[in-house]
């Protein structure tokens, strides 16, 4: 039984003050049941809860510790650049320095704007989109999450090609009714959504989703996409703030030759530290304010604290060459184990890996999209997440949220969670 006494009193003094004791509802541990560890520390591959509770962290900030806690380097460019002062609100070198990096290795991105979040990144890049194109209405997807700016706050509403519907309150309707929601890896609801419109500017995709657990796209679909957008002069948008740097250097860009029209980034390219953006060819990018006339600012985009992290981060990754070979081998290695696992023990489970990205589903058949993966059995998943907790596992609170492995992990950690997961199938099955 785990010990939580001091994260359960943490919890009902952080609920008088916030909104359901947390900053982000996933973080609240509702689809599991359980009292959310509260974090003290964190170092390499495990983190440490105020109960002295310690756990291997397959979370790592749901992605951007690609070297785990506390980096000694990255702590060090954090700490050098905070000496000097934590904001300007000015333009800095490291910002350029960054921005070069990315664009040397994405060929989809010709100039880059950051800015201090995912949502932001995404929200950014879409009126970017609209204001290139002269068109209003996009197209995303069931199950793909891209922040919660309110264009992108929907639900599906009835009919084969339809425009969403508020899928929150304080969402007016009448943003939500230029967003169209077509169905992951299936081409033909993408293109009943083009003949419900001809006013689209831009579809958007991860092209490895993330948020309704690890579902990767069909190399044909996302070619298929980049062909629909080119016959409709629409953008493509490859939504890379949990892939990019992650699922490769290169992020979902890795596995295919699909060149996207814009690329949005956040996570990895901080280090840890808040930060998001949003790149592309040149000539789209020119429409950007000061240069064009789509406007777009924040005060601490760029700033010298996450720009330092940032850069120090993808150096690291830059240096060591074989870094997403091992991290993909112990995503294999892992996600195999509780394969073999669930099955001994006569359980349903599908597996899936990218890079240092993984995710299983307590689920009959392959999870392809939304839907699928909706079929998935929560209460199993919950029971696991707790059974793995209990034992010092600390995985995404959700069945529809991604894994990590990270570079301070290694095959004999890997395999003493294999050894947990094991346990726990016995236990549920």
């Amino acid at each position: 039984m785990l010990n939580q006494k001091n994260s359960e009193k943490a919890f009902i003094e952080a609920k008088s003050v916030i909104p359901g004791g947390v900053n982000s509802p996933v973080r609240a541990f509702l689809s599991v049941g359980i009292t959310p560890p509260f974090i003290a520390k964190g170092k390499g591959a495990y983190i440490t809860d105020i109960d002295g509770n310690r756990y291997m962290d397959f979370v790592q900030s749901w992605g951007p510790l690609v070297f785990g806690h506390c980096d000694k380097d990255i702590q060090k460019a954090v700490f050098k650049a905070a000496k000097k002062g934590l904001s300007f609100g000015a333009p800095t070198t490291v910002e350029t320095k960054l921005a070069q990096t990315i664009c040397s290795i994405f060929p989809a991105v010709q100039k880059v704007r950051f800015v201090s979040s995912g949502t932001e990144a995404v929200m950014s890049a879409i009126r970017l989109a609209r204001g290139y194109t002269k068109k209003d209405d996009i197209i995303k997807f069931k199950g793909c999450y891209h922040g919660h700016s309110d264009s992108l706050l929907v639900q599906a509403g009835s009919g084969a090609a339809t425009f969403g519907n508020p899928s929150s309150p304080g969402v007016p309707s009448s943003i939500t009714e230029h967003t169209l929601l077509a169905s992951y890896n299936d081409i033909k609801s993408v293109e009943e959504c083009f003949k419900a419109s001809e006013n689209i500017a831009c579809v958007l995709i991860e092209p490895i989703a993330g948020n309704m657990g690890l579902v990767p796209a069909d190399t044909e679909f996302l070619e298929a996409l980049r062909a629909l957008c080119d016959k409709h002069g629409a953008l493509l948008i490859f939504d890379e703030v949990m892939s990019g740097f992650r699922a490769s250097l290169k992020g979902a860009q890795g596995f295919t030759q699909v060149v996207p029209d814009l690329v949005t980034f956040g996570k990895v390219i901080g280090g840890g530290m808040p930060v998001g953006a949003f790149g592309g060819k040149k000539e789209i990018m020119a429409c950007l304010s000061p240069e064009g006339a789509v406007y777009q600012a924040g005060t601490l985009s760029g700033n010298p604290i996450a720009m330092s992290a940032g850069l120090e981060s993808v150096r690291k990754i830059l240096k060591n060459q074989k870094l997403y070979e091992k991290l993909s081998s112990l995503a294999q290695t892992l996600m195999r184990g509780f394969k073999e696992s669930a099955d001994r023990n006569g359980i349903a489970l599908q597996v899936s890996t990218r890079g240092s990205m993984f995710g299983f589903f307590f689920n009959e058949n392959e999870v392809k999209n939304f839907d699928d993966a909706l079929k998935s059995d929560t209460k199993r998943f919950a029971a696991f997440h707790k059974g793995m907790l209990e034992r010092g596992f600390y995985l995404a609170c959700s069945q529809f949220e991604t894994g990590f492995v990270c570079a301070a992990m290694n095959e004999k950690m890997i395999q003493k969670a294999i050894s947990a997961a094991d346990e726990v199938m016995k236990e549920i099955k």
